[in-house]
């Protein structure tokens, strides 16, 4: 099966680092050849589980201003987005070689195929700006969408980023995603080899998600052989449905011992070439309800590579290559 990561690029051994998994930093330094950080845009999207065209109130989980820093202040223009952005970033970080521009908030490729390419094109025209990260849905990728976003790739990085979330029914009409498993095959059949990265957003610790129903959707992401994937814990925010939930008591969130194993055996089943681009996810204090051990994001990470280390494994030391294939 065909990666969409370029030449050059897909034979980096991470593990000459001493990493146990392959970071997503360590593949943006060799690509770029120094360190590269995104740059989250609002750019006044919505999702059609939102709007009413196929459900109303978005996914249960989903309190947009809680995952973006984009949505935490007033909207501005794209360029002053990013300029405010890299003056942050810069702030906190040195010897930055780039930034990517990073549509994250709702469903970055839901409007017609003219606006996406002026707000695409305004955000590679930074010269600061190395790349292109698009945040979408797997069933919100039309065709001539895909044919813009593999012409800005010719000459740019460029990274989809599928909300695939987990591969199971159940669990989804649980989300409100208001689609399923065949969509994200869907998209990612027809993204493949149009030269632009192809990354799958997972969620660890759904209820009733039992960890065998866990690991069928890591065996399904090493199948897919997604360039990239980005692992988050459930977490719950204020002012959604599943807050409420949380807060109430009627649902009940991973412990972070259990979710420490469950993110590692997952990434154990991944082949060593696919790109972890997160361990976890968290919310700002002010938003977040559970868990409050998701704020420890470096603890948390060691605590991961500890794991690692104890059972003497890493990323792919449980891939079964039989499970791709080359559809």
């Amino acid at each position: 099966m065909q990666s969409s990561i370029p030449p050059g690029h897909e034979h980096f051994d991470w593990r000459l680092d001493g990493a146990f998994y392959y970071p997503y930093s360590a593949y943006l330094r060799n690509r770029f050849g120094g360190r590269v950080q995104r740059v989250s845009i609002n750019a006044g999207f919505t999702c059609p589980n939102a709007d009413g065209t196929l459900a109303k109130g978005g996914c249960n989980f989903c309190n947009n201003p809680s995952f973006s820093p984009s949505r935490r202040t007033r909207r501005y223009e794209i360029r002053e987005q990013i300029d405010r952005g890299i003056e942050a970033l810069k702030r906190r970080y040195s010897n930055i070689k780039g930034f990517i521009a990073y549509f994250q908030p709702a469903t970055n490729t839901y409007a017609d195929v003219d606006h996406l390419r002026a707000l695409y094109e305004e955000s590679l025209s930074h010269p600061e700006v190395v790349g292109l990260a698009i945040g979408t849905r797997p069933d919100c990728v039309a065709e001539d969408v895909l044919d813009l976003i593999s012409e800005l790739a010719q000459q740019r990085y460029v990274s989809v980023e599928y909300g695939m979330q987990t591969i199971h029914a159940e669990s989804l009409d649980w989300m409100n995603r208001a689609h399923y498993h065949d969509s994200m095959i869907d998209a990612v059949e027809r993204s493949r080899g149009r030269g632009f990265e192809i990354s799958g957003h997972v969620i660890l610790g759904i209820p009733r998600e039992s960890h065998a129903d866990m690991m069928e959707t890591a065996v399904e992401v090493a199948r897919l052989n997604l360039d990239a994937v980005k692992i988050h814990n459930l977490y719950a925010v204020k002012n959604t449905r599943l807050g409420d939930e949380v807060a109430a008591g009627e649902v009940e969130l991973m412990p972070r011992d259990e979710y420490v194993q469950t993110v590692v055996d997952f990434i154990e089943r991944l082949p060593e070439t696919m790109i972890i681009e997160r361990v976890s996810g968290e919310a700002p204090p002010a938003y977040l309800i559970a868990p409050e051990w998701c704020l420890q994001k470096s603890s948390l990470r060691h605590a991961i590579e500890q794991e690692f280390k104890q059972r003497g494994t890493r990323q792919g030391s449980r891939y079964v290559a039989a499970a791709s294939s080359d559809g």
